[in-house]
């Protein structure tokens, strides 16, 4: 037979304690007799030091073992204030260094521990009461003693993926990431579909006891009275961009099928129009047009052109009026296929005149998919929120994402998703769209002088992902973009991309990875895979015993001991879904892992109540 040894099992009764008042009793006793008897005094004392030597070495091995066992009990919330994120954020900036809460580097050491206390049974070791505690595994954070981590700021270029269930800390772990790209002075946008009040609120607070309230831009669709207008489409490098922006919002397994296709079409003929009549576009006006007809877009494209390029147009175009019966539209376009063409062609208005020949019945079948989208970007309040008319006077402040971020702003998006999903995705990915614009234009042209990072934060970013958004974090580090990202399984990813392999494609773009408490089996196994595995020691007793039946007394007995290395996860996947709230394992960039928990930014809930 065989069993499981303790030997080097740091979670095994404190033996050491016993030991400890032996010595100590055997130093009283010894004491005793060299006063009480007629024993050499000098030798006696020998004796009493050294049982005093023994009895404090055994009692240092017992508080040890004693203050293992403390730690690993549950460990109450903790809260911070403002003023001291602010007082943390200067300590780690000035070492170029990011905070992540108190906790420790956790090595094979540590896991080693874990391991032992799993094999041999927690509730075995340490009684039931010990693991009869609502909220997770507590213990696994006593394993060794806490105090404040930090990772290098260097790590956020390689951007960020924060995992976890409902109500762990991931949106609190947002307040500390956030609080602290505040209080350095950096650019920060906040993508949240859910709105939470809190995210935003810490946000502002923090830019006021900064001094500036005026760095907090807001905006959601849910309360348009207080939000700021910000234009999508006013951002681009090249001309194509804008339709593709529009287009990658559409529906589509594979993004490359005819209706997707025709509809950029579409899309980017209505732009090239409104860029060569020098008028910006908005989403409004691609709606107008692309279900109106683009008539008479095309009728001021024309003439536009004919100003600046058919020298005396308008006598060469009077015979074109005349016989089209005072039909301008027809008579410019006649004009320009029949003459214009051959001496000033445009390949804009080419694009513009085949989507107005087009046959309707069948130009309105391929856009079919496009038109919903615009419709809800553009329906109120989004027709100002979305595309606000500069010319018109309103008490709103317009902006958008280069000027967000030549203002070094702190911007929160919420996107009310919770009461219009759908209108919410749409909102939060063509605005996620235009930051990718904005990062391809420092990338392309690169970064002179002291350029601030930006800091993009996207809690429940499944319901916002897309093409660009994927663009954004594969090309953005090259632009100081820092993009953190919150999802609570791998599977969300999936299901928003329609293809395992784009939301494998995401994953591979973060570097540093922060999960919370996770119950998805897949969302375990991926971030346990990435993590090298470790030795852990294990020994053995083997014993045995045997008469020989044939042999009068012949009696024979073994006794083995062994010990033998195994192969066990540094994190095994099952126990992220152990962790209490709050508590993370963190895997960054450079292969350090930490465990760790966060403090809530902001005051207890009894203290609010009382003040």
């Amino acid at each position: 037979m065989s069993e499981q040894a303790d030997f080097g099992n740091v979670w095994r009764k404190n033996h050491e304690i016993g030991m400890a008042l032996s010595w100590y009793s055997a130093a009283i006793i010894t004491f005793g007799t060299t006063v009480g008897l007629p024993v050499p005094k000098q030798f006696g004392a020998i004796l009493v030091a050294l049982n005093m030597i023994a009895g404090t070495y055994r009692l240092k091995q017992a508080h040890k073992i004693n203050a293992e066992v403390r730690r690993i009990k549950s460990t109450d919330k903790e809260f911070i204030n403002i003023d001291e994120l602010i007082e943390i954020t200067k300590k780690a900036s000035n070492n170029n260094q990011l905070a992540l809460g108190r906790g420790f580097l956790w090595t094979d050491i540590e896991s080693s521990k874990m391991h032992q206390l799993l094999w041999k049974g927690i509730a075995a070791q340490h009684g039931k009461k010990f693991v009869d505690t609502e909220g997770g595994a507590y213990w696994l954070h006593g394993l060794a003693q806490e105090k404040e981590i930090f990772t290098a700021l260097d790590n956020l270029v390689g951007h960020t993926l924060v995992t976890g269930t409902t109500r762990v800390g991931k949106t609190r772990m947002f307040d500390l990431l956030i609080g602290q790209a505040i209080a350095r002075g950096e650019v920060v946008i906040i993508v949240d579909p859910k709105g939470d009040h809190g995210l935003a609120d810490n946000a502002m607070k923090m830019c006021a006891a900064l001094g500036d309230a005026n760095r907090f831009e807001y905006f959601n669709p849910a309360q348009p009275e207080n939000s700021v207008c910000i234009d999508p489409m006013r951002n681009w490098n090249r001309k194509t961009e804008l339709a593709s922006r529009v287009a990658a919002l559409i529906p589509s397994e594979t993004g490359a099928d005819p209706f997707t296709a025709f509809s950029w079409k579409v899309l980017n003929d209505i732009i090239n129009g409104f860029i060569m009549i020098e008028k910006r576009p908005t989403l409004v006006d691609l709606k107008h047009f692309v279900e109106g007809g683009v008539d008479s877009l095309l009728l001021n494209v024309l003439r536009t052109h004919f100003q600046h390029t058919v020298l005396e147009w308008e006598t060469r175009i009077s015979g074109f009026i005349k016989h089209n019966k005072n039909n301008l539209l027809q008579a410019y376009a006649n004009f320009y296929k029949g003459i214009v063409i051959h001496e000033q062609q445009s390949v804009e208005i080419d694009g513009l005149l085949s989507s107005y020949e087009h046959n309707r019945e069948h130009f309105q079948k391929m856009v079919a998919s496009l038109i919903p989208i615009l419709s809800m970007l553009t329906a109120a309040p989004l027709a100002e929120l979305l595309s606000p008319d500069t010319k018109q006077i309103s008490s709103k402040k317009v902006t958008d994402m280069a000027r967000i971020i030549r203002g070094k702003k702190v911007l929160y998006v919420g996107l009310d998703a919770l009461s219009d999903s759908t209108v919410g995705s749409a909102i939060g990915s063509i605005i996620l769209a235009d930051l990718a614009a904005v990062a391809g234009d420092r990338y392309n042209y690169g970064l002179e002088g002291n350029v601030t990072p930006v800091n993009i934060f996207i809690d429940e970013a499944a319901e916002v992902l897309n093409q660009p958004s994927i663009q954004l974090m594969n090309k953005g580090g090259g632009a100081l973009f820092r993009v953190t990202i919150a999802t609570q399984t791998f599977a969300d990813f999936t299901v928003r991309l329609g293809d395992p392999n784009k939301a494998r494609q995401v994953l591979a773009n973060t570097n540093n990875k922060i999960t919370f408490r996770v119950l998805d089996t897949e969302t375990q196994e991926y971030i346990a895979e990435g993590i090298p595995k470790i030795k852990v020691k294990s020994m053995s007793v083997q014993y045995g015993h045997n008469v020989d039946g044939n042999i009068q007394d012949e009696y024979t007995a073994t006794y083995k001991e062994s010990s033998s290395d195994e192969e066990a996860d540094l994190i095994p996947p099952a126990i992220l879904g152990e962790l209490p709230p709050l508590h993370f394992f963190a895997r960054m960039s450079g292969g350090r892992t930490l465990k760790g928990r966060i403090p809530i930014l902001g005051i207890p809930r009894l203290e609010k109540n009382n003040s």
